[in-house]
């Protein structure tokens, strides 16, 4: 049990980038990983050894998200940040902006592709274990990848052709 509870420690901060980059709010992203931190520590006894405690955290976490998700439909408690003016701030660097262009265009994205797209680019997990985490088929983790990488590339104005050249 002692080994189980390491693995929880050790997960921790990639739980915590996870449901920050999920959430866009530092303190729902710490409140949503200490939900997932307690049911976990209090239902470790039902983890089953057969796989990576990470994964089973993972799941637990897009999981409790999700019923967040659901809840605040049902209350109507959620805030409209368009319709709240921009402070006036000096000019960001262009990296600044692609930066603040990409996550505001991450967060048009419906949740299921949000979910998939993050767990295979921000945490780097292979497309099998991002298909376990969501408990999706691999063919549909792989749909949602394409539509929202095509929805990033047109709301971003990337280019939808690379630029190719020859090299002679």
């Amino acid at each position: 049990m002692a080994d189980i509870l390491h693995e929880i420690e050790d997960a921790v901060p990639a739980l915590r980038r996870y449901a920050r980059a999920l959430t866009r709010d530092v303190d729902r992203a710490d409140d949503l990983v200490q939900d997932c931190l307690e049911r976990a520590i209090s239902r470790r006894r039902l983890f089953r050894p057969t796989g990576q405690v990470r994964p089973w955290l993972f799941t637990i976490l897009v999981n409790l998200y999700r019923n967040s998700l659901r809840g605040q439909r049902r209350s109507g408690d959620t805030i409209d940040l368009s319709s709240i003016p921009e402070p006036a701030v000096p000019p960001a660097q262009p990296g600044h902006l692609a930066l603040a262009e990409l996550a505001r265009a991450i967060d048009t994205l419906p949740p299921e592709q949000k979910e998939a797209l993050l767990l295979v680019t921000l945490e780097g997990l292979a497309y099998k274990e991002a298909a376990d985490i969501l408990a999706i088929p691999l063919g549909t983790l792989m749909s949602r990848l394409g539509r929202a990488r095509a929805t990033l590339k047109t709301l971003t104005g990337a280019p939808a052709e690379p630029h190719l050249r020859t090299v002679k």
